[in-house]
């Protein structure tokens, strides 16, 4: 990940010197439970010496590869020369590459993910104190982005906590269910190990054991774990957008926050820029372009091949790092948001026409017209251009001959949370 974007919490699980602690403590667990089978004839305690005197030295691993061109062997060699001839001999006793590869691959997901279902909790705490903070805010409501209805702004921020609630329980089944490991040797045949090792050894790791394995884990799985990291990334646009139409100058109904000392333009003085939710537009786009490649990696040649393994070295801690960075970045967003309420009020009662759908509803009940040419008569008036609410009631009832009821801010605003406070409820107990 370049510097810019980087989350060092994610980062570091990806370092290559990470990557071979992750194998070490494969291989670890492997022995440890070989010790307990007794057919295998594996001295006891050889795990916990092996830990004791085996450490990952980076430049010795790069420098057997070099000459092997083959990582794991480069990784086992530099190990075993740590160790007595009768200590190593038993290290990467009856499995291949790929066990070790996939197995660690998955605890490397799996540490990431713990951060990224952690970040996305914090986020949907951000979200629901914004929509705390907008209970008593009426803005306009847009449709084909024109404007439409009243509506509270709590009901916006509202509808992306249930969306990210949704990403929160897909990412925490994965978590839970999808991450697997195997220990089946060669083609997946075990021709030396046994499926009851395999799932003491897994199961030991805090892994699923992967039903059936080719050799490799098959990579539909991690084509679901990016599927569900482009949905967040989705979801993550959809708000930016929200913000960043909100935020535009003949709008002006929401702000990012703008820290002492920022700058929006370098010739511009006046400028405050909705920059962080353009950031996450880009990114999501960077985080969705992962899916295409996740896909092609399904595919392998027979048993196995590793066309996916250099893919996969690139796009996932990208994609795992950006996650995490986008709803850090997020959240802050939210945290920091500038909410115009006298904008927004004002917007609405100077738009009394967005009333038209009340009124409509109520000619139906007092008179004795069609719905559609109450529609055509409201439409009309609709159409005089800007009107205040008194106007506008006036106006509808001088077109329509009949009475109407009075529906003014307060009362739109009281109307709107009546029913609002039954759908958060409705959330709320769907969510905790």
């Amino acid at each position: 990940m370049i510097p810019r974007y980087d989350s060092p919490e994610i980062s570091k699980l990806w370092t290559e010197e990470k990557k071979f602690e992750y194998f070490l403590k494969v291989e670890l667990k492997l022995l440890e439970v070989l010790e307990e089978v007794e057919e295998y004839k594996i001295p006891q305690g050889l795990s916990q010496t092996i830990s004791n005197k085996a450490h990952i030295n980076l430049n010795r691993i790069h420098e057997i590869e070099n000459q092997v061109h083959h990582d794991v062997i480069a990784f086992c060699t530099s190990i075993t020369e740590q160790l007595k001839t009768e200590e190593g001999k038993y290290f990467h006793f009856g499995v291949t590459s790929s066990d070790i590869i996939d197995t660690a691959l998955n605890l490397q997901i799996k540490d990431s993910l713990f951060l990224i279902i952690s970040q996305l909790k914090n986020f949907q705490a951000s979200l629901l104190k914004l929509v705390e903070r907008s209970e008593n805010v009426l803005c306009l409501g847009r449709s084909h982005g024109m404007q439409a209805e009243a509506m509270l702004l709590a009901q916006k921020w509202l509808s992306f906590y249930a969306e990210f609630n949704r990403r929160y329980e897909e990412l925490e089944a994965f978590f839970k269910n999808d991450l697997t490991g195997q220990m089946s040797g060669a083609v997946g045949n075990y021709t030396i190990l046994t499926p009851a090792v395999e799932q003491k050894v897994v199961e030991g790791l805090g892994l699923k054991v992967e039903s059936v394995s080719s050799q490799i884990i098959p990579r539909d799985r991690l084509a679901k774990l990016i599927s569900l990291g482009s949905l967040l990334a989705s979801s993550l646009e959809r708000l930016a957008v929200e913000i960043r139409h909100l935020s535009r100058s003949e709008v002006m109904e929401v702000s990012e926050g703008f820290s002492k000392g920022q700058k929006g333009s370098s010739t511009m003085p006046h400028k405050k820029n909705p920059v962080s939710s353009e950031n996450i537009s880009g990114l999501a786009r960077v985080l969705r372009s992962h899916l295409s490649i996740a896909h092609e990696n399904v595919i392998s040649w027979h048993e196995r091949d590793i066309s996916h393994s250099s893919a996969e070295r690139i796009y996932l801690p990208d994609h795992l790092g950006l996650l995490f960075y986008a709803l850090k970045r997020m959240g802050k967003v939210l945290d920091d948001l500038v909410i115009h309420e006298e904008t927004m009020k004002k917007r609405v009662v100077d738009n009394a026409n967005s009333l038209s759908s009340f009124y409509l509803h109520e000619l139906i009940s007092k008179t004795k017209l069609s719905r559609e040419e109450i529609y055509t008569l409201v439409q009309e008036v609709s159409f005089k251009g800007h009107q205040t609410a008194l106007e506008f009631k006036s106006n509808l009832e001088s077109k329509t001959k009949t009475p109407l009821s009075s529906f003014n801010y307060e009362d739109m605003l009281k109307h709107y949370q009546k029913h609002f406070r039954d759908v958060k409820n409705r959330v709320l107990t769907r969510t905790q």
